[in-house]
């Protein structure tokens, strides 16, 4: 079971370091990310190294019995002086470099003394689990342990009170992040201090060794867990904001678009949609298409069409932006029918012949645009109108407007049709002179 906490917390804890490592470099001179980096990496080595499969397979091919002792206690040294260099990070100040360099350098002591202590201690009977125990009345071994133990519950005292007070002082993701750091540093203090009271009681001629094989290593895999959730929160949670905002944006074209929709397809306007996309991705795709539709319609604009409904919606409501999403609706509405009447009296122009020989085709409208294209803000706006309960208004319902039919005719002699500009049907050819498109409605 041991084993398992540890190759599980190792993982969680370097699958964050994974997460972190493009950051790391892009920006490798940023201390804070080093910091942070150090920290899951480290803490990570720790619980690999202090596997009992590792253990005994770093002493096997090393030929030293428990040689993975020191290397677990090095590395668990250096991880607390990552700590504590994050922690300095963390609160700022002019004084950063110079107490970063006092925290290397004291633990750069503990790590060496670590070193001594092993090499005049003697250890023959390999220990995999209990080692602290066991050799806790053993010279110098004894000292090894307790220097490595006192140095742990002090860095994560620190990185305890300090995470907490600042987290008293910010809100929002650095908050939880912070507070997720602190409970796990507090979680890992309960990993030196059931240590200390196993070693203390092996002292005392007591056995207790349940409190250093069971308890310890639980309390610093929960909080090697925490841990890495309170390093990574404050990193991801911008992200996740931006997709979850860019979901909603998505969301909320979905009526635009849908109006869109015929005329998409039968020009082929709409991008293939992209796959495994992000939400940002995707409500680019769907903007994208929007604008494509937008400006394939702008032959077919009813200016005053837009005029009139933003002047009814401006006076109902007082609100300009209501009032111009109103009318881009009305517009848009309006044109997607003009362009499909057109083309359906296009395609059927081909082949019939209406009265005396002359064929009433729709034309393609004034093809004067309402200006520059709807920002993303606008867009909204839009689909909104289109979305709400009340009615788009068309030109037959606004006041001084009629449902326009614009149409142009031209003769057709001996039955046969003319070609309409713009139309990619095939008509027949005639020598008869064009009639000038005649529009209905307002001018």
């Amino acid at each position: 079971m041991n084993s398992l906490i540890n190759y599980l917390s190792c993982g969680a804890l370097w699958l964050g370091l994974a997460a972190k490592a493009p950051d790391l470099l892009r920006h490798r001179h940023d201390p804070y990310l080093r910091a942070i980096c150090a920290v899951l990496a480290l803490a990570g080595l720790c619980f690999l190294l202090g596997a009992p499969p590792t253990v005994g397979a770093v002493n096997g091919l090393s030929g030293v019995s428990n040689l993975a002792a020191p290397l677990t206690y090095a590395a668990i040294t250096g991880y607390c002086a990552a700590s504590q260099v994050l922690v300095v990070h963390l609160r700022g100040g002019p004084r950063v470099g110079r107490t970063a360099r006092r925290w290397k350098l004291a633990y750069t002591g503990v790590v060496l003394g670590i070193a001594v202590a092993f090499a005049l201690g003697e250890a023959p009977a390999e220990r995999l689990t209990d080692f602290d125990t066991y050799y806790a009345k053993t010279p110098y071994l004894a000292e090894m342990i307790v220097l490595y133990l006192v140095a742990h519950l002090t860095a994560v005292t620190v990185t305890t009170v300090s995470a907490l007070h600042w987290a008293r002082q910010v809100r929002g993701a650095l908050r939880a992040g912070l507070v997720l750091l602190g409970t796990g540093a507090l979680c890992g203090a309960g990993y030196s201090v059931a240590k200390l009271v196993a070693v203390g009681a092996r002292w005392s001629g007591l056995d207790w060794p349940v409190l250093g094989t069971a308890v310890s290593p639980a309390a610093a895999g929960l909080g090697a867990l925490l841990t890495v959730v309170g390093v990574l929160v404050p990193l991801v949670a911008p992200r996740v904001a931006e997709w979850r905002r860019a979901g909603r944006e998505y969301a909320r074209l979905e009526p635009l678009e849908r109006a869109l929709d015929d005329l998409l397809v039968r020009r082929a306007l709409r991008l293939p949609r992209p796959r495994l996309a992000s939400p940002a991705t995707l409500l680019m795709w769907r903007r994208t298409s929007i604008h494509n539709a937008l400006s394939h319609l702008d032959a077919y604009v009813d200016r005053d069409l837009y005029e009139r409904t933003r002047a009814g919606a401006l006076a109902a409501t007082g609100d300009a932006e209501l009032a111009g999403a109103r009318a881009w609706a009305a517009v848009v509405t309006d044109a997607v029918r003009h362009e499909a009447r057109r083309r359906e009296a296009a395609g059927n122009a081909a082949g019939r012949t209406v009265g005396s020989g002359r064929v009433v085709v729709p034309e393609a409208g004034a093809g004067r645009p309402l200006g520059p294209p709807p920002d993303p803000a606008a867009l909204a706006r839009i689909a909104d109108a289109l979305a709400s309960p009340v009615p788009v208004p068309t030109a037959s319902s606004v006041p001084g407007g009629k449902e326009p039919v614009p149409s142009r005719t031209e003769p057709v002699p001996g039955g046969g049709t003319e070609p309409v500009p713009g139309d990619d049907t095939n008509p027949v050819a005639s020598g008869a002179e064009p009639v000038p498109y005649e529009r209905s409605g307002p001018a």
